[in-house]
């Protein structure tokens, strides 16, 4: 018995150690009021979306819920302006798995919202699945809707500058690679849709991500609008709600053991949002509020400008993609 106790303390040390020295994470130390700003937050009817929109909200700041389901992101505004005390909180619906809703949602916002201050591209998904225009599922919302999106509202970005865009990335960013082959072919970064597929398919989309945040920085050198990457910690979230019954069963008592809250997971993205004085770290990537370096690819200036490149023109195959203007 007293080897089991000796144990099960060892264990619990061991845990409270990893917890306040990992798991907890850093926060966003940032006194910025938002008072006259618009920001957009995609995803933020749940989980990290919704907790960097509860704290925008309270710095002052209009805030669009970007989402999909318009059920839950009605309840999310009804919390939000709850928890925050302001009415400046409103839901405009977006499914990042359709460029016609992406472009639905920039005309409609352009035409109803004066300002756009902050673009957190914050929504991700894990599964299997297609889009409607048929690219695969993660690639589309992940990456590509978030493309297409942030391109459609860079006008209204830098006529209200100093104004920044945030992209939700991810530490397995480091496990991705891009196939432009794979992407003329099947309209994908994998060429299945088993788990393991799914898996990769996620690394890709987050080095996606990364890529995407690098070569817009070099893009908008000289202007006032600047951009971040960022890996926001592993959260207990319900990222995985497209996940089989068993991997859901199997990774949520893990989660809730080992993975941050919400409100702990938004901190990096809030600390790209507002920290003043990381302008020139622009195009660059941050874990725990802190700048960290990227993988190898992630710094492929080269791959990060022929992704924008065939995000932004396609080919005759893929004509019906063509989403960028500049």
């Amino acid at each position: 018995m007293s080897v089991l106790l000796s144990i099960l303390a060892v264990g619990i040390a061991l845990y409270l150690i990893l917890y306040y020295n990992v798991i907890r994470g850093s926060r966003c130390t940032s006194s910025v009021t938002l008072k006259g700003k618009t920001a957009i937050v995609t995803g933020s009817n749940t989980g990290i979306g919704k907790a960097t929109a509860l704290d925008l909200a309270k710095r002052g700041a209009r805030v669009i819920l970007a989402c999909r389901s318009k059920q839950k992101a009605e309840a999310a505004v009804y919390d939000i302006r709850r928890e925050s005390g302001s009415n400046e909180v409103v839901f405009m619906h977006l499914d990042l798995g359709s460029l016609k809703s992406v472009r639905s949602f920039a005309e409609t916002f352009l035409k109803t919202e004066l300002r756009l201050d902050l673009l957190i591209n914050n929504a991700g998904m894990l599964g299997p699945g297609y889009t409607e225009d048929g690219f695969g599922m993660v690639f589309g919302v992940n990456h590509l809707g978030h493309f297409l999106l942030t391109c459609l509202l860079l006008d209204r970005l830098k006529e209200c500058g100093p104004s920044r865009v945030v992209n939700v990335s991810a530490l397995l960013h480091r496990l991705g690679s891009v196939d432009f082959g794979l992407l003329g072919t099947h309209k994908d970064l994998v060429s299945g849709q088993s788990t393991w597929h799914n898996f990769r398919a996620y690394c890709h989309s987050k080095l996606c991500n990364v890529l995407f945040t690098r070569e817009l920085a070099n893009r908008l050198e000289g202007t006032s609008v600047t951009t971040y990457s960022l890996h926001p910690g592993v959260i207990h979230t319900e990222f995985g709600r497209n996940l089989k019954l068993w991997q859901r069963l199997f990774l949520e008592p893990i989660s809730k053991l080992f993975f941050m809250d919400v409100e702990r997971g938004a901190q990096t993205t809030l600390h790209c949002a507002l920290q003043e004085g990381i302008e020139p770290l622009s195009g660059r990537y941050f874990s725990s509020c802190a700048l960290q370096e990227v993988g190898a690819k992630g710094r492929d200036d080269a791959l990060a400008r022929k992704l924008w490149e065939v995000n932004r023109v396609g080919d005759d195959r893929l004509a019906q993609w063509t989403i960028g203007q500049w």
